[in-house]
């Protein structure tokens, strides 16, 4: 099972991304649990779950550096194309997050 955890300024806007991915992995028979989560939410959601790899969108950038320093090498953290997050790319992302985790 793999952990996506994507990390937007509210958490609103990426629940129909993590929908998509959701349904890429199913079509694609990888067993995931992926979850969006505000700016706010993430110290507490690493503690709670076993995040394989985070995901920030492009309004939340900014975090990508902190992030790192932070969580890896035990979670990869990696920023979200602005480009696949437009098209809301649920497969590319997921694609992302996978090769991500290694």
């Amino acid at each position: 099972m793999k952990e996506i955890m994507l990390v937007c300024n509210a958490g609103m806007s990426t629940s129909m991304l993590v929908t998509k991915m959701q349904k890429a992995s199913e079509e694609q028979g990888i067993e995931t649990k992926i979850w969006a989560v505000s700016l706010s939410e993430v110290d507490e959601n690493v503690r709670n779950n076993n995040i394989d790899v985070i995901l920030v969108g492009p309004q939340v950038k900014f975090v990508v550096k902190k992030y790192k320093d932070t969580y890896e090498p035990d979670i990869k953290v990696t920023d979200i194309p602005m480009a696949d997050y437009g098209r809301m790319d649920g497969e590319k992302v997921l694609q992302l997050a996978l090769t991500t985790i290694g």
